[in-house]
């Protein structure tokens, strides 16, 4: 039986306007997770982007889906080594929690003697449990283009190739921000007109990401919820309202801070990095055309 495994688990951006809980993208920024069924205890490393959080023992995320996973599948490792090289930023809108979440939850199945029982389907409906909901755990599983949604049998998910014309760039700025915070501030109720709209312009993204890049303006305009968290993330709504001015498709990324822009032009993701200035870090990246993958480590 595998003793260790390898996880690499790719960044996510939920929303993408319109689209509010249901639309997500896999990003080319990865976090590499390596687990290792141990003798006894747990040995937790964390280099990079969390570091913080490797003294958390039983409750670092990581550590808590895989038992919790590995407890679906019935019985207990007896003990684990978790090593954790994070490139995906935190609490930033990137998907890191969802990102952490796969990862523990794909080495425990493929740690576990009966780990092929647990199948996608399985990992998603647990997934969307820890996390909430479906929208960043979907494209993390699957890369590309997910459409994710909630039924009475649990979270389920589609997948799509998008136009190798799109290049999302991520801006990320240094502070951070709870999702609890953000959601915080959505109102229960919205204008029949604004959830009439937004239904209209998340179906038009889906074409627009897969196939018309060029209606990615309008297909990312939003009525549902970025306005309402302005006042956790101005200057995150300002520069989004600064690129939409200049004609670039730019929405908060999932809670926010982070912004990302959907370049399609020649030459847009320079003009884009000019608009932003010195203050955000500019990350042009790839859609992630696959989403986590596991690799057993030769002992």
């Amino acid at each position: 039986m595998t003793q260790a495994v390898r996880v690499r688990v790719p960044a996510t951006s939920a929303n993408l306007g319109p689209g509010f809980d249901a639309l997500g993208l896999a990003l080319g920024l990865y976090d590499d997770v390596e687990v290792e069924v141990a003798g006894s205890g747990l040995s937790i490393e964390v280099s990079g982007e969390g570091e913080e959080t490797a003294g958390r023992g039983a409750d670092h995320l990581v550590a808590r889906t895989f038992h919790a996973a590995y407890d679906r599948l019935g019985g207990e490792p007896t003990g684990l080594r978790i090593r954790c090289v994070n490139r995906i930023p935190h609490a930033r809108g990137l998907g890191s929690s969802s990102a952490a979440t796969i990862a523990g939850i794909l080495a425990a199945r493929a740690l576990h003697p009966a780990g092929e029982k647990f199948t996608d389907d399985d990992v998603l409906a647990l997934a969307t449990r820890i996390e909430g909901h479906p929208d960043n755990v979907a494209p993390c599983l699957a890369g590309g283009l997910t459409i994710a949604w909630e039924t009475s049998g649990g979270a389920r998910m589609t997948r799509m190739e998008v136009s190798s014309r799109v290049r999302p760039v991520a801006l990320v700025p240094d502070v951070r921000l709870a999702t609890e915070r953000a959601r915080g501030l959505l109102p229960d109720t919205v204008p029949h007109a604004d959830a009439a709209a937004n239904a209209g312009r998340a179906a038009l993204l889906v074409a627009a990401l897969t196939a018309r890049p060029e209606l990615l303006l309008d297909a990312t305009e939003d009525r549902l919820h970025q306005s309402y968290r302005a006042p956790a993330m101005p200057e995150s709504l300002d520069l989004v309202e600064r690129l939409r001015a200049k004609g670039v498709a730019a929405v908060v990324s999932g809670a926010g801070p982070t912004v990302l822009a959907l370049a399609f032009r020649d030459g847009e993701v320079d003009s884009i990095s000019a608009e932003v200035g010195t203050s955000w870090h500019i990350h042009p990246l790839d859609v992630a055309p696959h989403g986590a993958c596991v690799q057993p480590i030769d002992q």
